[in-house]
């Protein structure tokens, strides 16, 4: 009798928390159904912006306002509403878009949202952040790279780049012959992002001291998405999304 297993997805996202428990964070979650207020306006993206265009959304027949969230980034204003910094948190589920389906493309699929709010927090942060996670999950020899991006609810943005996991960043197909694929985006918290949760950006963290020759800092953050699927799909060597919701089981006896 064959014993059962893990799927690639679960065996992923459990692989994630670990690495972000053992460097202090959190495991929250947030609704599946969501607001537009969570999802668009209190991350920046107002009703106007071409964003929207970019993430075409599943609406409740009988409740315009509700939606399927098309981000895990829909859980940061909510969690930043009722608790007060410092924290670090993940979190995550499953999202959903609008697409037609194809070998890259689902209409539901899964990511991680990680959000860390404290005292000066500085890019330097957030790279660190991410270069532990990439060296441990796909291993110490990965290369990784920083390019500026942009989405609306972090500035500055940037976009993490991995040496390719095929031909180990020599060129092939699968990387277009650059040698880099392309991971995750992430960036600062915007100013506008913590202000939408009921942060100053502009007030202190802690109150000054007269008798200290060093100013208190102020609430900065990072916050950063990756996709589930997409990291199951390079480590696995995985070349369509669909076969991680099919029940194909020549396909998961090899997981």
């Amino acid at each position: 009798m064959t014993s059962g297993h893990l799927h690639p997805l679960t065996q992923v996202e459990r692989k994630l928390v670990d690495i972000f428990e053992k460097m202090g964070f959190e495991v929250v979650e947030g609704p599946e159904i969501e607001t537009e207020w969570y999802n668009f306006e209190a991350l920046n993206i107002p009703k106007d912006h071409p964003a929207r265009d970019m993430q075409a959304t599943f609406i409740l027949k009988n409740d315009k306002d509700r939606i399927l969230r098309t981000h895990t980034s829909a859980a940061q204003v909510r969690f930043m509403e009722k608790n007060q910094p410092p924290f670090r948190i993940i979190v995550p589920g499953k999202v959903f878009r609008r697409d037609a389906p194809d070998a890259s493309h689902s209409f539901e699929f899964n990511q991680l949202e990680g959000l860390a709010v404290g005292e000066d927090i500085s890019l330097a942060h957030l790279k660190g952040t991410l270069k532990s996670f990439i060296e441990e999950f796909f291993g110490f020899k990965t290369a990784v790279r920083f390019r500026p991006g942009y989405f609306p609810f972090v500035e500055p943005g940037i976009e993490v780049d991995i040496s390719c996991t095929i031909c180990q960043g020599k060129g092939c197909p699968t990387c277009k012959k650059t040698g880099w694929l392309e991971l995750l985006g992430a960036g600062m918290v915007h100013p506008n992002v913590f202000k939408a949760a009921g942060y100053d950006p502009e007030r202190p963290a802690l109150p000054a001291r007269l008798d200290s020759a060093k100013r208190a800092g102020r609430w900065q953050g990072f916050a950063f998405g990756v996709g589930l699927d997409r990291l199951a799909m390079l480590k696995y060597k995985i070349n369509d999304i669909r076969l991680l919701s099919s029940s194909d089981l020549r396909f998961l006896k090899q997981f």
